[in-house]
């Protein structure tokens, strides 16, 4: 690695929703809350790198480099390249975070891509943004969250289907499977991890999307666990509900790009029946939301589904995004739960780029 003076680097990762009604692990939106990444660099030193958090989950997050989600993916990314540890000139990573932990609103996505935005970073790899997302997808398995978190804008994605020897990834850090490290990670864990195959993991299209199209999402406060939302859903669905969800996922994905939207279409085409009845006895109140609230009774609305895994709730407007969410307050108080929410614009991709250090 180059030991000369390095810039301070800013690291931007979009948060996401994924699912978008229909399309369960196929569509994500890149939303404006971020996880911004601050990595100062200055004279080699062998002391353990420091990070700092801020905001959303800061009390939550471990310090340890080889046990933080972010930094362990950066080293794998490392580690696949040839690199051991994290690069001497290394001084302080410190993270500010605004998406909420366990919502349905892609932070453990962010956390992975901002990850490989820092191996790249810190390795000097100058990977191409599609092996970046083959990185990602080692470590996260649904393409929906990390694509949109990497590229931004509304996003169709999927997998290639790998060989056994290519899906082994014990000492990757699996975010859903793995969540927390074993007692003894440290620097000598994890040494040869398995290189993501050549011939990319990932592929995706970005679909249009209405300028005068924003997202309210609904939060309420208590968290969801994306591996406790999968538990609930069956292993085989009928053909009629499949058949269900295909038909409005063609249709949603370009009606969400015309000028003006149809509330009328885009409504009746974010409609599902392959995760959300499964995930209502999770979230009281989720069948009503979707089902009262509609473009009759909320003049603005397009469309409202469950975000991700959930607990947060989205919805689509042009416009009268208050009351959309008051009315959707108002269900979840009867519950006895307590919600907030934010008007959120869909928004580019991941950023990375240097600045002058202080």
């Amino acid at each position: 690695m180059s030991r000369e003076p390095r810039s301070t680097v800013i690291i931007k990762v979009p948060a996401t929703s994924a699912n978008i009604g229909p399309g369960f692990d196929v569509v994500g939106l890149s939303l404006s809350l971020y996880l911004t990444i601050t990595v100062r660099f200055g004279p080699p030193s062998a002391d353990l790198v420091k990070i700092t958090y801020s905001g959303e989950g800061a009390d939550e997050v471990p310090l340890d480099p080889y046990r933080n989600l972010m930094t362990r993916v950066a080293l794998y990314v490392l580690r696949c390249n040839n690199y051991r540890s994290f690069p001497p000139d290394l001084v302080s990573i410190h993270a500010d975070n605004q998406i909420p932990f366990g919502r349905g609103l892609g932070s453990s996505g962010a956390a992975v891509i901002a990850g490989v935005l820092l191996g790249n970073t810190l390795g000097q790899l100058s990977l191409s943004r599609e092996r970046m997302l083959d990185f990602a997808l080692m470590v996260e398995r649904h393409p929906d969250n990390v694509t949109a978190a990497l590229v931004g804008g509304f996003v169709g994605s999927y997998l290639r289907e790998l060989d056994p020897v290519a899906s082994e990834a014990a000492q990757v850090p699996l975010s859903e499977v793995l969540p927390e490290y074993p007692p003894d990670a440290g620097e000598e864990w994890g040494l040869s991890p398995p290189v993501p195959p050549p011939f990319g993991i990932g592929h995706f299209v970005r679909f249009g999307w209405s300028s005068a199209v924003k997202a309210v999402a609904i939060i309420p406060r208590f968290e969801l666990s994306t591996a406790k939302a999968r538990q609930v859903l069956p292993v085989e669905y009928s053909r009629k509900d499949l058949v269900f969800n295909m038909q409005r996922l063609a249709v949603l994905t370009t009606a969400l790009g015309q000028s003006p939207p149809d509330p009328e279409l885009i409504y009746e085409a974010m409609k599902d029946r392959v995760h959300q009845p499964y995930r209502k006895g999770l979230i009281p109140g989720l069948p009503e939301v979707t089902s009262s609230i509609t473009p009759g009774s909320h003049p603005g609305l397009l469309g409202i589904c469950l975000s991700g895994a959930g607990p947060t709730i989205l919805a689509l407007a042009t416009h009268n995004f208050e009351a959309i969410a008051e009315g959707a307050r108002a269900i979840f108080a009867k519950e006895n739960i307590q919600v907030d929410w934010k008007l959120l614009e869909v928004v580019g991709g991941s950023e990375c780029y240097s600045v002058e250090a202080n």
